[in-house]
């Protein structure tokens, strides 16, 4: 019985049993309504309206769209080539095993739309260098990240989003280490505005004639073997040549070797193939070099092998067990094995290739089985003659593939900090913007941002005016071009000027030739970039970028047309480059008034330690923009034919160095 009931001291209302009060329900949150919290309206708003292009989707890429749609931004474009292989699923967390050999790009839309089906997301399975991604594609996006795994992709996004002035987050990882760097036309720095570390290259004679280093026996397979015999010949960009002059008559015997290669190629299929192909290189070639005495007085000669010998011995091998170890290291015998075996892959789709009328090359791929076992092999079995310490497949993989195991954390932090980064391009906050690195490793924070740079002004990408111009490419000549656009929109009136393209010099004063022959002529297409150098000593123009767009619409009695009126442009001039003071050596007790010049001999100091950097001689036309990183242009004619592209870098020293996450 209730103690309270009928005692006069408790009071009425207290004794009469009410009903039991009930929890008010709290309202459920939608993850808009979490973002705009965590945001802000106006932010949140801006990123659901927001139209962004991801390029890649590897080991960042994945990461990173899984970012960008957890946040809401409205529409996601990801545009991809690759495939997804079994390598990649370690850290490439949107794949399974069952996706392997499909697109990167289509599986990735296919599991990020179920984190949030508000987002559309569009997949190309197709490359960013494509025609269809074009500078006015480029334009429709708010922000563009980079999640590429190579130098010359990353090169051509940057350059394609400064000429459509969209801001660029570039991202990449190597290893525990990663960065993020926010580019914007004419308020930070450039993709290419700071020099690129050049790729290692090796000399011909060390590599052909006197491996000394697993290394060199890999490229020597990578780069030499496998393209004299299934490739496009000799990828010359793996060798030094500087030192070719001091071995004249060597370097013309591995000219002879490579032709009596390229003889053994016709005999593809047969069943001597495998067996005249070992003894070329394996004896015929060794013993050859064990007859220069001269070449083996400081270092022991390298052994030919028999074919046959060896041969005998590998018969009782079980081929499936060996090839299924990539860890181990192969004998001798293993590798015969695996040489034989490889051979008689890649031949039969040289001859399918062939039966079905097509190009019947092979290039190295460290996801192909067939190139890698054949490099593997052929590599250890060189190792062997020179007495070189032989590798793993798995160990071969990664230094023939410039590969350094990805981190999964690394990429997901960098993935977290583009996102964060495009935070402020939408607020247009670009001075809070910051070049973040990730050096878990290093001495200071593990996290370290740095103001974003300024443009550099000697920068050949961004250090230049960039305009555009609508052309009629069925009937515009160069000489509409120089006329209609470039004396007259542009300003440059009687000032002496050269046109040139990523092939050479196409106009200049005194080279006229191709004044009137169509720009199409020429190989000037929809989206292809013409740099013009004014040659006027007293006040030159900064080097002007045009890009060219094909004219959807009549242009009227002008074939060309600037994308501004003239009042409108306003091309800067060069900076005068103050002369540099002499530099006074100042004595001390160290160096007792002795010079403190280094052995620099008064030149530019490299900082890589490579060659010595040297200062070209003044000339009275400026070259190519591009001159700093390749050889000198040539002047060019129409239906003139480029240089083979298709180069192969061995950034290898001693093991394995890459950049970037694919």
């Amino acid at each position: 019985m209730d103690p309270t009931m009928g005692n006069p001291m408790v009071p009425m209302t207290a004794q009469i049993p009410g009903p039991v009060a009930q929890p008010i329900p709290l309202p459920v949150l939608t993850r808009d309504s979490y973002n705009s919290q965590s945001l802000g309206r106006s932010l949140n708003a801006n990123v659901k309206q927001a139209r962004v292009l991801m390029v890649g989707a590897g080991g960042i890429g994945c990461e990173l769209l899984k970012n960008l749609v957890l946040t809401g931004f409205g529409e996601v474009h990801v545009v991809d080539l690759d495939t997804i292989d079994l390598s990649n699923l370690n850290r490439q967390f949107l794949f399974r095993h069952e996706h392997i050999k499909k697109s990167k790009a289509l599986v990735a839309k296919e599991a990020a739309q179920k984190f949030n089906p508000a987002v559309k997301i569009v997949a190309h399975h197709a490359n960013i260098k494509d025609a269809q991604f074009n500078i006015e594609w480029l334009s429709s996006f708010r922000i563009v990240f980079n999640a590429l795994d190579n130098l010359e992709a990353r090169r051509h996004v940057n350059k394609m989003c400064l000429a459509a002035d969209v801001p660029l987050i570039e991202s990449g990882t190597t290893g525990f280490n990663g960065q993020v760097q926010v580019i914007k036309k004419g308020v930070t720095a450039c993709y290419d505005c700071a020099p690129k570390e050049t790729p290692k290259s090796f000399p011909v004679c060390t590599i052909r004639s006197t491996p000394s280093q697993p290394i060199h026996c890999i490229v020597w397979g990578k780069s030499y073997l496998l393209n004299e015999i299934f490739g496009a010949s000799e990828d010359e960009s793996a060798f030094d040549h500087t030192v070719d002059g001091d071995n004249a008559q060597e370097i013309e015997e591995l000219k002879r070797e490579s032709a009596a290669l390229r003889k053994i190629r016709n005999s593809v299929g047969t069943e001597e193939f495998a067996q005249m192909l070992f003894e070329k290189v394996f004896k015929t070639d060794i013993e050859r070099l064990r007859s220069m005495e001269d070449m083996w007085k400081t270092r022991k000669p390298p052994e030919p092998l028999n074919y046959q010998e060896l041969l005998d011995k590998a018969k009782s091998l079980d081929k499936e067990k060996v090839l299924k170890d990539a860890q181990k290291v192969w004998s001798l015998e293993e590798n015969l094995v695996v040489f034989n075996d490889s051979l008689e892959r890649l031949s039969k789709r040289v001859l399918e290739s062939k039966s079905a009328g097509e190009e019947s090359i092979i290039t190295f791929d460290k996801d192909d089985e067939d190139t890698l076992d054949f490099v593997a092999a052929s590599a250890n079995i060189r190792s062997a003659v020179f007495g070189i310490d032989r590798k793993s497949k798995f160990d071969i993989k990664q230094m023939a593939g410039n590969i350094i195991p990805a981190i999964a954390t690394t990429n997901a932090i960098v993935a977290g900090l583009c996102v964060l980064e495009a935070f402020k391009v939408l607020k247009g906050h670009y001075e809070q913007a910051k070049e973040v690195f990730l050096t878990p490793f290093a001495n200071a924070r593990m996290l370290a941002s740095d103001k974003s740079r300024e443009p550099n002004p000697d920068c050949p990408v961004c250090g230049v005016y960039q305009t555009r111009a609508y052309v009629d490419l069925e009937k515009a000549t160069l000489n509409d071009l120089v006329e209609h656009l470039i004396k007259t929109n542009l300003g440059y009136g009687e000032k002496d000027f050269a046109i040139s393209n990523e092939v050479g010099i196409l106009y200049d004063p005194d080279e006229t030739d191709n004044l009137d022959k169509k720009l199409s002529e020429l190989g000037i297409k929809s989206d292809s970039f013409l740099t013009i150098t004014d040659e006027d000593d007293e006040e030159p123009f900064v080097n002007v970028v045009i890009a060219i767009q094909e004219a959807k619409e009549p242009l009227g009695d002008k074939p060309v047309k600037g994308i501004l009126d003239p009042e409108d442009v306003k091309i800067p001039l060069k900076p005068k480059k103050q002369p540099q003071p002499e530099p006074v050596a100042t004595p001390t007790a160290a160096t007792n008034g002795a010079s403190t010049s280094n052995g620099q001999n008064g030149g530019v100091i490299n900082l890589d330690g490579d060659e010595p950097m040297t200062t070209p001689a003044k000339t009275l036309k400026r070259g190519h923009p591009e001159d700093a990183e390749g050889p000198s242009v040539k002047k060019i004619k129409a239906n003139d034919k480029a240089a083979d592209d298709d180069i192969v870098f061995i950034e290898d020293s001693a093991g394995a160095i890459v950049i970037d996450d694919d």
